[in-house]
């Protein structure tokens, strides 16, 4: 297997997650100033429940958080998560609750970060991804897994803390690799899986695995998923995915062989697709495009050229 950190070919990819936000982690334990933080007229809160908030489709095609200063906010048996400032100074948290609360504004709908994610400004979409990231690990891990009792909430909700043995957890990150992997014709390998709507495909993607090089898993996923032996490895940038805690690693990476015989499991089918023969699957609707919001359309449309045709669910 051969790696490179040569990106002098890969130009960079622009993301929306996250954008224009300090998480300002020192201040997370200091339990005085997050208090006031809360308390100042200019802090903005919003309420995440189930992975979704609610959102107000702006004149102009935006897409906006519905947040409040904290003073309007529903504080009653909640956590709240402190997730940053931006360059104004403008405090934002978070506040987990089991259900989203009532709007008299009938513009306001609740949504979460596939459906909304790329419509979202940086900011919006940065403070959705790591609110949602929390809210789902701190559902999943609220007993200790060292003895068994209930934790507690701290760090501003960044870490849970065991009263029984002392033991604090924290927030699982799972890494993995996305790959857009060519041949020497330049055609990119796509794929598609089971469970995903007929016609959609997308990249390759997989864990890493414990133990493990992030190119290395690159070189297996490639294989198990395809068939197909993958030679050179080039990474060109990271994603937060919180469905629930993964942390995608995108790659570009060059096969060494073409004939491709797929896992079954995972992948369903997969091909080679020229530009022009991608392009024209597009027209036909034979092929539907990844989400928009995430880096697997990044990654074909460095290949492709331009940008990918709106993503039409169906």
């Amino acid at each position: 297997m051969t790696t490179s950190t040569d990106r002098t070919t890969v130009p960079e990819i622009t993301l929306t997650i996250p954008g224009g936000i300090d998480r300002a982690a020192h201040h997370r334990m200091d339990e005085a100033w997050l208090a006031a933080a809360w308390s100042h007229p200019s802090t903005r809160v919003f309420v995440v429940s189930g992975g979704q908030a609610l959102v107000d489709d702006a004149p102009g095609g935006r897409t906006e958080l519905v947040m409040t200063p904290a003073f309007e906010a529903p504080v009653t048996e909640t956590h709240r998560y402190f997730l940053g400032t931006d360059d104004d100074g403008v405090r934002y948290f978070a506040l987990q609750k089991d259900a989203l609360p009532g709007r008299m504004d009938q513009s306001a709908r609740p949504a979460g970060l596939r459906e909304v994610g790329a419509l979202l400004s940086p900011r919006d979409a940065g403070l959705l991804a790591h609110a949602v990231a929390l809210e789902n690990w701190q559902r999943l891990h609220r007993f200790c897994s060292r003895c068994g009792e209930r934790t507690v909430v701290a760090a501003a909700g960044h870490v849970r803390r065991c009263p029984a043995c002392g033991a604090e957890h924290y927030p699982r990150t799972d890494p993995a690799v996305i790959m857009l992997v060519t041949d020497e014709y330049d055609r990119a390998l796509l794929g598609r899986q089971m469970h995903w709507p007929a016609g959609r495909f997308s990249t390759l993607a997989g864990f890493v695995e414990p133990g493990e090089s992030i190119e290395q898993a690159v070189v297996r996923e490639v294989a198990e998923e395809a068939g197909v032996t993958v030679g050179e490895v080039r990474y060109v940038a990271s994603q937060p995915w919180p469905f629930p805690s993964s942390l995608m690693l995108g790659f570009m990476a060059r096969a060494t062989s073409s004939h491709i015989e797929v896992d079954g499991e995972e992948i369903q089918e997969a091909r080679w697709f020229s530009r022009e023969e991608l392009a024209a699957a597009f027209v036909s609707g034979e092929v539907l495009p990844p989400m928009g919001i995430s880096i697997a359309a990044r990654l074909i449309e460095l290949w492709y050229g331009k940008p990918l045709p709106a993503d039409t669910p169906r």
